[in-house]
């Protein structure tokens, strides 16, 4: 009975170093993986988390750190990451850390003088077991059985085949040996004279020596030519004499080289600023006649003598029911060229039939009319709910007066709407500023430039600009990208300054 609350005061402690040691085994884990930053990140969340929830002082910040944690975890990291991976060459040709490219190289291996033998792969109930002949038939070695779950390095001893032979009569079919082949790659076989053996066919097993070996000063020397291999840490690549690059490349640090090939390599610029103009002109154009039709719509459905007032929102509200994405798409089978309905009644009436996709121009004007179909909605709900806060006595007093609909509209609600808006209008700024999702579904940012070595649309907006290098471009430029991400993101930090200070002008004019 007196156990109880001791056993009770222990449970928390316990679970506490419980939670610790699991936390650092996963911190253990991140590190092995090669991903230190991350595990950097989860280590000082740890030690945070140990000192807020031991601390007395701190007593107050325990309901607040599970959120001041995920904020780090999913915002602060993912920025450090990007801004990390902005001064590096990563990319496609340059995937690797410079100790796994040189073990790369290392492991590489060519098939060297000497007699190869005749593989054939039996199943012995879960496992494998190889049977390994010479040409003539006289000499033929087996090896123990071989698990083959994983694709890692392997060293097996083979012995002499029994007189008796193997005992196995049925060996696997040639697909199981294709499945198995990574495996079987990753498998050296010795044979009792210390030869060994490895794969060079899907049934011969050879005789293979490094292609590789290490030289002085991180130098690889090609064993079969003699050729030296050197690492640049400047290009990323190992080279040889000739300077000529060899593949795989490796991650280097480069500086400020990705931020100022943005601004000052002409290539790259002439695009970046074009699609910066129309990022900004989307965004803006895009808020103002969403804001405006929105606006409309609420004063008019706030008139009181309207009949169905209730059916009139619902149906103007309907567009923003509808997932955006699925709106997107019905939209952009409208807007087609040759089958779209919106071609085939223009077609019908005044014998034109726009290229909304082939364009520059009309695919910006459909980029635009859709994206204020989706936003709409929005704004006509937030400006209704304005409109209902306006004093009555403000328009009885406009009527003494002899005031009309357009006089109040400009006088009265537009002034008083618009000033609570203001950071609406902002955030639904910054937000088109990355609408990456209606660009890429709607045009995927086309019509391209025709006079850019860099793949970019006229359509592009700069997160889908920065998409397409990353992923779409052949050379899949991500330190490139990361760099452009980083410019963005130094873009809407700003947005969002403004927003907090149009905010708080905003309360401080209200009171």
């Amino acid at each position: 009975m007196n156990a109880t609350p001791g056993l009770r005061r222990w449970i928390g402690p316990a679970a506490g170093a419980a939670l610790a040691l699991l936390a650092l085994y996963l911190v253990t884990a991140v590190y092995a993986a090669g991903e230190f930053l991350l595990a950097g990140t989860i280590l000082v969340i740890v030690g945070l988390a140990a000192w807020v929830y031991t601390s007395q002082r701190l007593y107050a910040y325990r309901y607040l750190f599970p959120g001041i944690a995920a904020v780090v975890i999913f915002v602060v990291f993912p920025i450090l990451y990007t801004v990390a991976l902005s001064f590096s060459n990563y990319s496609s040709r340059h995937l690797l850390t410079y100790e796994r490219a040189r073990q790369y190289f290392l492991d590489e291996t060519y098939q060297s003088e000497g007699e190869s033998y005749q593989f054939t792969l039996y199943g012995d109930g879960r496992e494998y077991r190889a049977r390994l002949e010479d040409e003539d038939g006289q000499k033929a070695f087996v090896t123990p059985a071989l698990a083959l779950s994983r694709s890692e390095p392997l060293r097996v001893e083979a012995q002499p085949e029994p007189a008796g032979g193997l005992g196995i009569v049925n060996p696997v079919e040639l697909k199981e040996v294709i499945r198995l082949q990574p495996q079987l790659r990753a498998l050296t076989i010795a044979l009792p004279d210390g030869t060994e053996l490895r794969m060079t066919g899907l049934r011969r097993f050879g005789p293979v020596a490094h292609l590789y070996r290490e030289g002085e000063g991180h130098t690889l020397v090609n064993q079969q030519t003699g050729e030296v291999l050197r690492p640049n840490f400047e290009t990323g690549f190992f080279e040889r004499p000739s300077a000529e690059a060899v593949p795989p490349g490796f991650q280097v640090r480069i500086g400020w080289d990705h931020y100022l090939r943005v601004f000052t390599d002409e290539a790259f610029r002439q695009p970046f600023l074009r699609i910066f103009g129309w990022t900004v002109t989307f965004a803006a154009l895009t808020v103002f006649f969403a804001a405006s039709l929105g606006m409309l719509l609420a004063v008019l459905l706030s008139w009181e003598a309207l009949r169905f007032r209730g059916l009139y929102q619902t149906l103007l509200f309907l567009p923003y029911a509808v997932p955006g994405f699925i709106s997107i798409l019905v939209f952009k089978g409208l807007f087609n060229n040759n089958f779209g309905e919106i071609n085939l009644i223009l077609d019908a009436l005044f014998g034109i039939k726009p290229a909304w996709f082939s364009d520059p121009f009309l695919a910006k004007v459909m980029i635009l009319i859709v994206n204020t179909w989706l936003g709409y909605p929005y704004m006509m709900v937030v400006c209704m709910g304005l409109i209902k806060a306006i004093p009555a006595d403000l328009y009885e007093a406009s009527a003494v007066a002899g005031a009309g609909p357009l006089t109040n509209f400009f006088r009265i609600t537009m002034p008083l709407v618009l000033k609570p808006l203001t950071p609406l209008l902002i955030a639904a700024f910054a937000f088109n500023f990355n609408n990456f999702v209606l660009i890429n579904l709607l045009t995927n940012g086309r019509p391209d430039f025709l006079d850019t070595k860099i793949p970019a649309g006229t359509t592009d907006i700069l997160v889908s600009y920065t998409y397409r290098i990353a992923f779409e471009d052949s050379g899949q430029n991500f330190g490139l990208a990361a760099a452009i991400s980083t410019v963005i993101f130094a873009m809407v930090a700003l947005l969002s300054w403004i927003n907090l200070r149009a905010t708080r002008i905003t309360k401080e004019e209200g009171r």
